[in-house]
C-alpha cells in the first residue's frame, strides 16, 4: 500500500492564526486556488480511492482532486482535527500551543482532546487501512494536525517537546510508499 498525505488548502482561520479543530470552516480563495494546484500536481498519480475528513475545508479540498480523478472518495471521522475543546477558534499566541502538541508532556485538558487518545484515534484508522486496502494507493486528504501521528505511525515518535515541526502545510503532499 501506498499512502499519499495531503493536508486542506488555506483558510480564513489559517491566515489569522486561529485554532480550527472541529469548528467546519470553509476554504477561502487561496485555499481553492492551491487545492487545484494540488489537482493538477497529482494528475498523472495512480491514485486507487481518496479518503477525507468529513470537515468542509477537507472534503472541499478532496472534491476539488477528485474532480481531476473521478475516484472512490470515502469519508472517515476519525482523520478530522484534533478536537481543540476550549481553545478553538482562540490564536495559537494565546496558549501555549507548542505544549498543547507535546507527546511527552501528555497534558489533560478541561474540554480538548489529550494527545494520547488522539494518536490512538489515528493510528486505529492506520491499522484498518493497511488491512482494508493493502495493495492500493490511497490519497488521504486531512488536516495538519493529523498529519503528526500519521507521519509518527510511519516512522516512530521522535524525542522532541513539540510535535508542531511534523505538521505538514496546506496542501503540501507526502507520500508514504511500500508500506
Amino acid at each position: 500500500m501506498d499512502i499519499l498525505l495531503t493536508r486542506h488548502g488555506q483558510t480564513e482561520w489559517n491566515v489569522l492564526k486561529k485554532v480550527q479543530g472541529k469548528a467546519n470552516i470553509a476554504l477561502n480563495e487561496t485555499g481553492e486556488n492551491q487545492a487545484l494546484i494540488t489537482a493538477q500536481n497529482l494528475i498523472d498519480e495512480e491514485i486507487d480511492l481518496i479518503i477525507s475528513s468529513p470537515l468542509k475545508r477537507a472534503l472541499q479540498t478532496a472534491e476539488i482532486i477528485n474532480k481531476t480523478k473521478n475516484i472512490p472518495l470515502i469519508i472517515d471521522e476519525r482523520i478530522s482535527e484534533r478536537d481543540f475543546g476550549e481553545f478553538e477558534g482562540k490564536e495559537t499566541s494565546s496558549f501555549n500551543f507548542e505544549e498543547f502538541w507535546s507527546y511527552k508532556i501528555n497534558k489533560k485538558y478541561e474540554k480538548a482532546e489529550n494527545i494520547k487518545d488522539f494518536f490512538d484515534r489515528i493510528y486505529n484508522f492506520l491499522d484498518e487501512i493497511k488491512e482494508t486496502y493493502k495493495n492500493k494507493r490511497i490519497l488521504i486528504v486531512t488536516h495538519g494536525g493529523v498529519s503528526i501521528p500519521i507521519k509518527c505511525y510511519f516512522s516512530e515518535i521522535p524525542d522532541m517537546d513539540t510535535l508542531l515541526p511534523l505538521c505538514i502545510g496546506n496542501c503540501e503532499v507526502e507520500k508514504i510508499e511500500n508500506i
